[in-house]
């Protein structure tokens, strides 16, 4: 007797941007907006941790909070699971806020130093409804896992190391088993040596709960590290997406070069061998960029076609987007 083969079905994206545009108004004009995130379009599958990498002010930090709607989009649409987002009021988006948290980039502004550690888990618990029983007892388990113990429940943020702290927001975005986490540079206010182990006990987290990451950063390695999939961010939009070995090992858009020929290499014949990329110049400004490509101004292989078209971001092989005239028919 021949066993059925089960048909495995492609996952639907638990995030689907599409076209997401974010300005803020420039204080002293009716006119001028700084354009933050400017046309962005991605997916981001169940389970997968998605890298959103970039220099400082590209963007990054403002797309994470856009699609947790911390900041309402200027335009554009957010699917959560299918649902547009952008359109949920009330008891509605209090549940997606509990499917949904973030990772701020500084634990020692992310909490509140005036309550203690069981204080700042138990509000969001108590805020959704969620019976924990002895809380107490629970809350001393779930510290466990991030590798506290009960002795930190009635201590205030001050009392704690920067790590600590950082454990201590990572456990509360997670106490409400949230199906996305955004991870807004959880590591780089902290030392060297615990970085690597928030790192890995995030890992250890979203195999455990099997939780989806939007994991933001200007560190193009730990991206790499953490990341199934990168997305390069300039000057509010995506140059180039794919998968992050191949991302990393054959970037396409110049930019992208760039940024993966800074990252330091302790081998000096591997850094000799590495092809470099010495752009012009410093980013243009948010409020009034560039016509055409945003990196044409400084970019070693510009053409004519980059100062005045915009690339849209195509898909150049499987699974690998590049916004770039190098590599789209014009």
């Amino acid at each position: 007797m021949l066993a059925l083969r089960e048909e495995v079905m492609p996952l639907d994206p638990l995030v689907r941007v599409v076209d997401l545009r974010k300005y803020f108004s420039v204080r002293g004009s009716f006119t001028k907006k700084v354009r933050a995130v400017d046309g962005v379009s991605l997916e981001i599958m169940p389970g997968e941790t998605l890298g959103i990498v970039g220099e400082s002010g590209c963007g990054k930090t403002t797309l994470g909070k856009t699609v947790l709607r911390l900041y309402e989009p200027t335009s554009g649409k957010i699917f959560f699971e299918g649902k547009d987002i952008v359109k949920l009021r009330g008891s509605q988006l209090k549940e997606f806020r509990r499917n949904a948290q973030m990772v701020f980039q500084d634990p020692h502004t992310s909490l509140n130093p005036r309550l203690t550690i069981a204080e700042t888990l138990l509000e969001p618990l108590r805020e959704h409804g969620f019976d924990v029983g002895d809380a107490e007892s629970y809350l001393a388990k779930e510290l466990e896992k991030v590798g506290l113990s009960s002795e930190h429940l009635y201590r205030y943020p001050h009392e704690l190391s920067g790590g600590q702290k950082q454990r201590v927001a990572i456990l509360r975005a997670i106490l409400l088993k949230p199906k996305l986490v955004v991870l807004d540079e959880p590591t780089s206010s902290l030392d060297v040596s615990v970085q690597a182990q928030i790192l890995e006990l995030l890992k250890s987290l979203q195999r455990l709960y099997n939780l989806t990451y939007m994991f933001i950063s200007h560190d193009i390695a730990v991206v790499k590290y953490m990341s199934d999939r990168m997305a390069v961010m300039y000057l509010g939009k995506l140059v180039e997406l794919g998968d992050s070995n191949s991302l990393f090992t054959n970037p396409l858009h110049p930019y992208s070069l760039m940024l993966i020929s800074s990252v330091p290499v302790p081998d000096p014949k591997t850094a000799r061998a590495r092809q470099k990329v010495k752009p012009h110049g410093e980013p243009p400004s948010p409020i009034n960029p560039p016509s055409g490509c945003r990196f044409h101004p400084r970019c070693p292989h510009v053409m004519d076609v980059c100062k005045t078209r915009e690339p849209p971001l195509e898909e150049v092989s499987a699974g690998r987007r590049v916004a770039c005239w190098l590599y789209i028919k014009h």
